[in-house]
């Protein structure tokens, strides 16, 4: 049985053990009253002279114990109830915590079978990519030394957001980031493409067909793999995407992007290895887990600042120090990657238009 009906039973069950913890609390109440009552008329029958008044009193007081004995036999009953309930509620609480003990290793076994899958097919396109790879490596030397100054263009963003599971609050980042970037000083050179439910479908036709200079994911990931979604309306496991298949996806392109930023966890290894590999100048990724808030507002602050027209190295610093100042735990996880030859300090993504 799974958890969530042993949490139903269990619910049922403390219900069921309030509602005659209740009446016992009544029934006494009830006995109480009722010796009292029956104490008050012999009290009277004793001071009477009236033979009638005292063969009145005595009666009632006679119906008072009755009332009291049948009350106490109820509270009685009710307790055994209770005594009942309790202890099926031990047995549940008992039952209910090892489905969850089993459930939570039953997911653990899914993900690392999920990750090694990865990992073996990963081992296995590396090497072909690798070879096509070396073909191309001096012209892309020769792009990724120098990041051009912006054109006569807005700055373009891909936003891609994957929460597929509805565990993670994608719409609310998207509308941040938007919202930010409203109330800054150059929000008319930005122009967003926003996919909350990203495909893959989504990655390919955003990068070929926006030709985004940022490309931004927000969602799931790990140090290999990326977790997009599938075109379908209910929630569901989502499609897992090796770091090196999103590498290529994102150099798909006679126009690569200047910026990638993984705003997911543990994210920080794949963007070291996007500027490594010269896929791109500069990537942002997170060092470990981040809590969906302190993602969130790491993003908004950036891309704020960004559309301020500071350099990605100041903006970066700035949604760090956001972070701190509102006293969240995961404002040292965002981490900004470089390739040789470029310093972040001296890349300005939006400037004033003339």
């Amino acid at each position: 049985m799974s958890s969530s009906m042993y949490r139903r039973q269990l619910e049922q069950k403390r219900k069921q053990r309030r509602d005659a913890e209740s009446k016992v609390g009544n029934c006494r109440t009830k006995e109480s009253t009722a010796r009292a009552a029956a104490a008050k008329a012999r009290g009277a029958a004793a001071a009477t002279k009236s033979s009638t008044t005292m063969k009145s009193k005595l009666r009632e007081a006679e119906r008072k114990d009755k009332e009291a004995e049948t009350a106490g036999k109820d509270a009685a009953q009710w307790q055994k109830r209770v005594d009942s309930y309790s202890k099926q509620e031990l047995d549940l609480q008992a039952k209910l915590e090892r489905a969850q003990k089993s459930e939570l290793e039953a997911a653990e076994r899914k993900r690392k079978k999920a990750e090694e899958e990865a990992a073996r097919r990963a081992a296995g396109e590396r090497q072909a990519f690798n070879s096509r790879l070396r073909q191309a490596e001096d012209a892309v030397n020769e792009v990724m030394r120098s990041v051009p100054s912006p054109k006569a263009e807005v700055l373009r963003i891909l936003l891609l957001g994957a929460a597929s599971e509805g565990d993670l609050r994608i719409g609310r980042e998207q509308k941040r980031i938007r919202t930010a970037v409203e109330a800054a000083l150059h929000r008319d050179q930005i122009q967003f493409d926003a996919r909350p439910a990203a495909t893959t479908a989504d990655l390919m036709d955003g990068i070929t067909k926006f030709r985004p200079h940022v490309v931004h994911f927000s969602g799931h990931s790990s140090s290999a793999l990326i977790v997009f979604e599938r075109d379908r309306d209910e929630q569901h496991d989502g499609v897992i995407v090796t770091a090196q298949a999103f590498a290529r996806a994102v150099q798909a392109t006679d126009s690569p992007p200047l910026l990638v930023l993984l705003n997911s966890c543990n994210s920080a290894p794949q963007a070291n290895n996007l500027v490594e590999e010269k896929i791109v100048p500069l990537a942002i990724g997170m060092a470990d887990s981040i809590a969906d808030t302190d993602a969130i507002n790491y993003a908004a602050q950036f891309y704020a600042a960004i559309a301020n027209g500071q350099s990605v190295h100041s903006s970066h610093r700035a949604a760090r120090a956001s972070l701190e100042l509102d006293g969240l735990e995961g404002y040292e996880l965002p981490t900004l990657a470089s390739a040789d030859g470029i310093d972040p300090s001296q890349v300005v993504l939006v400037k004033p238009t003339e």
